[in-house]
């Protein structure tokens, strides 16, 4: 049994259980962080989640973002996904983060300044933050894991700003001098941590519970605005999937999510979403679930990129809407060195963001075919910065299927038309009568030039629904399987 000192991880969906399976595979459930927040209309939901999708994707544009060490958070409420950890007995909620790559939560004392507006990540921040337990150490300034911190900043350099002696620095040896507190920047907050290690310790169905000696961590005394740690999945060193590589290169070198379809319904939500860390037989599971006996994933290769690398990069050639094919611009294919181009899959971002030319020949597209015969919605449009959205008097909704063909032969993903298109009621208030109504859930990032120096797109989770996705890291690619998520989910808690 694990004392008080112990530096547990339990990822859970109200408190439900963690097993290992004899592969050595990690079956954990994600809870969708909108089961907890409340909207109080439909456009107010989909405004605050289009901001914040918009938000977060110009961020990775900062023009600024050289001088700074900086990763995306989630802001402010919507489709996103927690997992928990559990310190000193403690329930801490973190943000499931592609696009970061490093673990860190807040703990005391900790001064969180600006945050008493967010009132929507009240049910998430943990108070009081828990303490650091008596057998964490602080990182020493000469270790790799400091330099990763404070973007590659020689250790040489570090250990001066911890006053670590001339004469030590010279022959190496500052193990007493920790590493200097680093500095994150995201969207509209900030914040000021320490690198920590202690033990992880995830607590399993069977006996034999998973010890993680030596886990890096940050601890945040400082933040603004933002109360919420992020469990940070990225491609780095510090990243958790990282870190467990060097535990088992089995649980480290892949891992998938299967978010389950909700469409902001909040009974589906309610529902656990499978998080994989480590291989298993996706064919065995593909025939358990949907009775099938052939490989279903569609794979594109990752792109590296030198200014973000943290970032799981793919390439787009192009989007269908119905039969029409529109290319997508070269950017979109590549990354240059400058880190401009290429698509971000991203847990984190809600709505997949596109660049303007892209985004204006979908719209079009659309509009052809879909505004033909619906009366434009522009009132919905200006409440919930999504567009084009119409109204549907006839209750007949014919909207045209959309594809994403990624670099790569055969990569092509079909989706599923509640990921692209979502359907509701409007002038549910009492200042109308009640008009069916729908909006197109993909968004306008902006001109190419805007996109400068970051990533040309963002493959958001709405879009990611009922897929399997997979980060195969010793291949270095993504993929995509159409899945039922929750069955899935079931399935795995069988085996």
């Amino acid at each position: 049994m694990a004392t008080s000192h112990s530096l547990f991880l339990c990822f859970l969906l109200c408190f439900s259980h963690i097993f290992i399976s004899t592969s050595q595979t990690l079956f954990l459930p994600l809870t969708h962080f909108l089961s907890k927040t409340q909207f109080n209309s439909t456009h107010h939901l989909l405004k605050s989640t289009s901001t914040r999708s918009t938000t977060r994707f110009r961020h990775h544009h900062h023009k600024n973002s050289h001088n700074h060490r900086q990763v995306s958070l989630p802001l402010s409420p919507g489709s996103d996904y927690t997992l928990s950890l559990t310190l000193d007995s403690q329930t801490i909620s973190l943000y499931l983060d592609t696009g970061s790559d490093l673990v860190w939560f807040p703990c005391q004392p900790f001064e969180c300044i600006l945050c008493e507006g967010k009132a929507e990540n009240t049910s998430l921040a943990s108070y009081p933050p828990p303490k650091l337990s008596i057998a964490a150490t602080p990182v020493p300034c000469k270790s790799s894991a400091c330099s990763a911190a404070h973007s590659n900043l020689p250790s040489s350099d570090l250990c001066a700003i911890s006053n670590c002696p001339l004469e030590s620095i010279e022959i190496s040896d500052c193990r007493k001098h920790s590493c200097p507190q680093f500095y994150y920047a995201y969207g509209d907050g900030s914040l000021i941590a320490h690198l920590y290690r202690d033990s992880i310790m995830i607590p399993l169905s069977n006996p034999t519970n998973l010890m993680f000696n030596n886990f890096t961590f940050g601890c945040a005394h400082t933040a603004l605005a933002e109360p919420v740690g992020v469990a940070g999945f990225g491609r780095g060193v510090l990243s958790l999937p990282a870190q467990l590589a060097t535990l088992s290169p089995q649980l480290g070198n892949q891992f998938s999510y299967c978010l389950v379809s909700h469409s902001f319904d909040s009974d589906r939500v309610r529902r656990p979403s499978p998080l994989i860390l480590g291989r298993y037989d996706h064919d065995e599971k593909e025939r358990s679930v949907n009775g099938v006996n052939k490989p279903s994933f569609v794979y594109t290769s990752m792109l590296d990129n030198l200014k973000h690398p943290y970032f799981y990069c793919v390439g787009l050639e192009g989007i269908s809407i119905g039969r029409k094919k529109i290319p997508a611009p070269g950017f979109l294919r590549k990354v240059d060195r400058e880190g401009s181009g290429g698509l971000v899959v991203d847990s984190g971002t809600t709505f997949t963001m596109l660049p303007a030319a892209l985004y204006d020949s979908v719209v079009a597209e659309f509009e052809n075919r879909v505004g033909r015969v619906n009366q434009r919605a522009t009132g919905i449009e200006e409440n919930t910065g999504l567009s084009p959205c119409y109204y549907f008097d006839n209750n007949v909704v014919n909207v045209p299927s959309v594809v994403l063909h990624f670099v790569g032969n055969e990569s092509s993903v079909v989706l599923p038309r509640r990921n692209y298109f979502y359907e509701f009621l409007d002038g549910g208030d009492g200042k109308g009568k009640k008009r069916k109504a729908g909006c197109l859930m993909l968004m306008n990032g902006g001109d190419e030039a805007e996109l400068s120096g970051g990533p040309g797109a963002t493959l958001g989770n709405y879009q990611q629904q009922g897929f399997e996705v997979v980060y195969d890291l010793e291949k270095r690619r993504v993929g995509f399987a159409r899945r039922q998520c929750a069955s899935l989910w079931e399935t795995l808690n069988q085996n």
